[in-house]
């Protein structure tokens, strides 16, 4: 410490500092967490409406589309073309361009027929998986190395790379994880799990740790989804 530091040790006074604003913010792909005091409610609830025409028509669960932070950041978004779209938390080009469009016109429509004025900030997305762990990580899975050494090789724990691939995966970038759920799910194990997430309303894992009554993991529940998500949508 220096004296000025000394001096304040004896002789501790308030002080003032400014915080800095955190930019951070982002839509947890695995939380139910939204922002619906701002979204526009009304397009929130075509959006989902739209989400399970399509998964109807489909034959997959609503939330391999979009999940609801994804419509919600729409509703209040506004994203009109492709580019906006995979801007969205959630979204990425993958989802954009396969399941985008009837969702593209809606939110189009809307915008005209109400004179909505769109906010101008719809390209900035923050995200937590910065581009160089992001390609370590796909690399990584291309050539088939057990999560628990992906994470050693970054200083991650299983938590914080399983994390990382969701935010991989639920934005639409295909990865083949087929040869970590093989290492922890025999055939018939695999069978059962996919009856239920394809049975499923929600992807909210903790629905699936009560219906397995703790038969497994919950990292190892969050893992399979990822496979799940990933064979249907991506």
């Amino acid at each position: 410490m220096n004296e000025l530091s000394k001096k304040y040790l004896e002789n501790p006074n308030d002080f003032y500092i400014s915080k800095n604003h955190e930019f951070h913010i982002e839509a947890k792909f695995i939380s139910n967490t939204t922002n619906r005091s701002l979204n526009d409610k009304e397009l929130f609830k075509i959006l989902i409406s739209e989400r399970k025409n399509i998964a109807k028509l489909k034959s997959i669960p609503p939330y391999v589309i979009f999940q609801e932070s994804s419509l919600d950041e729409m509703s209040y978004k506004y994203p009109i073309t492709i580019e906006e779209l995979k801007n969205i938390n959630g979204v990425g080009e993958g989802k954009a361009r396969k399941f985008g469009a009837s969702f593209l016109k809606i939110i189009s429509n809307y915008v005209d027929e109400n004179k909505i004025t769109r906010p101008d900030d719809l390209i900035i997305k923050t995200t937590g998986t910065n581009s160089s762990l992001k390609l370590y990580i796909i690399q990584s899975i291309d050539r088939k190395i057990l999560p628990v050494d992906i994470a050693n090789a970054k200083g991650l724990d299983l938590e914080e790379l399983i994390e990382e691939l969701e935010k991989i995966i639920f934005s639409g970038t295909k990865l083949n994880v087929d040869y970590m759920v093989n290492d922890v799910f025999d055939e018939d194990q695999q069978d059962e799990l996919y009856d239920f997430f394809i049975e499923s309303e929600s992807d909210d894992i903790n629905i699936a740790v009560e219906e397995f009554d703790n038969d497994y993991e919950e990292s190892d529940l969050r893992l399979y989804r990822l496979k799940f998500i990933n064979d249907l949508s991506n």
